[in-house]
């Protein structure tokens, strides 16, 4: 008797989707129906972060530690935040996710954006179509690639996508998956480069959103407080300062009305794979390379370790799991690795570091990681624990200063009051700064023996 075929794989990863800008999570302007009953099909984790990098351009540092399951000075090439070539190129000493599916036997596909070398693309697809090397495009003409079976993907074999990039990218996975008659299963990486700016939504979406009608998050300011070292980066450069409630409300339509569109474009991909008959035996994950603040703290991007730039969403549904369940635990995104392979009877290559979430789901693990940490770049280190968050700064290249702050995340979970100079928190401050301190030792971070 043949063994039963492995699940099929379906990965997508979008581009600045904060962890709660969608309407099952709690965001009651969002209009996300497709990904709210992909969530109340599967396994929401509310509580999903990025470990951050030493470079502006966020995404990269988070892809590679989703592509390799490891920490992310392992991840990639370099740890001199002025070598973007180096902080782009996955260590090639590592497993790569979608090349242990290939190994296994799975027929890999990709989709969309892929911001690492191009030499580890070629190692972990065997095919592909749509494909935009870089960070972000005018979303009416991507320059894209079709798969190169030699991995050169030169500047002068691109071309102009003909739809807006959503549904680019969409009909290109449609086309996979209308045309896939292969026994093996498939991996396909589906990457959006939505809704990242330039937010120019489809003007059917567009008009969805009036922005006068749109809250003004709890923790709008005007300016950051304090500078963080990150003030004047091209992301924060998107609005003039100071920020206004009228200037954030235009933005915050924007970003919902490219997620509305983003939402509806992978439903006709997840619809496709109802209507093959796919569907039953396919785990689908849904995640981000990290979130946006537009107008939280001050703030419009990325380049911060704020709740709402270091959470992502993360949905897993299909074969073997539990269905309309979330999970508070803190958990990284890079624990996909280790979770895909466990969920398909792959073994887990000796180099990932990251855990497995299965444990959480079967009831065989009650917590998962005692503490969490993120970074960015030389100016900005962070720690988790119980509940509390403390964010370090240094002064960095880009300027900052010394400064704390700790949120009592319970309470706070906006973040609006700092207790880091609250004589009573002085020993937690001390126990999470020790903790921080150990993780920086032991994941060999630059700043490691900063005061």
């Amino acid at each position: 008797m043949s063994s039963p075929k492995r699940p099929n794989i379906l990965f997508i990863i979008a581009d600045d989707h904060r962890h709660d800008a969608i309407g099952r999570f709690g965001d009651p302007t969002v209009q996300t129906p497709r990904l709210d009953r992909l969530a109340g099909g599967g396994v929401a984790f509310r509580n999903a972060h990025i470990m951050g990098g030493l470079t502006g351009a966020v995404c990269v540092p988070t892809r590679a530690c989703m592509l390799t399951g490891v920490s992310t000075f392992r991840a990639v090439s370099s740890q001199d935040q002025t070598d973007y070539r180096g902080l782009q190129t996955l260590n090639p000493a590592l497993a790569l996710m979608p090349e242990q599916f290939r190994q296994a036997g799975y027929h890999t596909y990709a989709v969309g954006k892929w911001h690492n070398d191009k030499a580890s693309f070629a190692r972990c697809f065997a095919g592909g179509a749509k494909l935009f090397f870089g960070g972000m495009s005018d979303h009416e003409r991507v320059p894209v690639h079709d798969f190169d079976p030699t991995g050169r993907y030169p500047a002068e074999a691109a071309y102009s996508g003909q739809h807006f990039s959503s549904r680019l990218f969409s009909d290109a996975a449609i086309q996979f998956l209308d045309g896939y008659d292969q026994d093996d299963p498939f991996f396909l990486y589906l990457a959006y480069t939505a809704p990242h700016d330039p937010r120019t939504a489809p003007a059917a979406y567009a008009a969805g959103y009036d922005p006068a009608q749109i809250p003004i998050p709890p923790n709008f300011l005007p300016e950051h407080p304090f500078d963080n070292g990150e003030l004047r980066v091209r992301d924060e450069a998107l609005a003039p300062w100071p920020r206004t409630p009228a200037v954030i409300q235009q933005h915050l339509a924007d970003y919902y009305a490219m997620i509305s569109h983003l939402d509806a474009q992978l439903g006709r991909v997840l619809d496709t794979l109802q209507q093959r008959g796919l569907a039953e035996n396919t785990i689908i994950v849904y995640t981000a390379d990290h979130g946006l603040a537009v107008g939280q703290h001050g703030l419009l991007g990325k380049q911060n370790l704020y709740d709402h730039s270091v959470r992502v969403p993360l949905i897993l549904s299909g074969p073997g799991l539990p269905a309309d369940r979330e999970i508070a635990e803190p958990v990284y995104s890079f624990d996909l690795f280790p979770s895909l392979c466990e969920l398909t009877g792959l073994p887990i290559p000796d180099t990932v570091e990251s855990r497995s979430l299965l444990p959480l789901l079967t009831g065989r693990a009650e917590s998962h990681y005692d503490s969490l940490f993120a970074l960015y770049r030389d100016g900005q280190r962070m720690v988790k624990a119980d509940g509390w968050k403390l964010i370090r700064y240094y002064r960095s290249a880009g300027g900052g200063q010394d400064h704390r702050q700790l949120f009592n995340l319970a309470a706070d979970p906006w973040e609006t009051t700092n207790l880091a100079h609250d004589p009573v928190q002085q020993n937690r401050v001390e126990a999470l700064e020790a903790a921080l301190a150990q993780w920086q030792q032991r994941v060999d971070d630059p700043l490691r023996d900063h005061q």
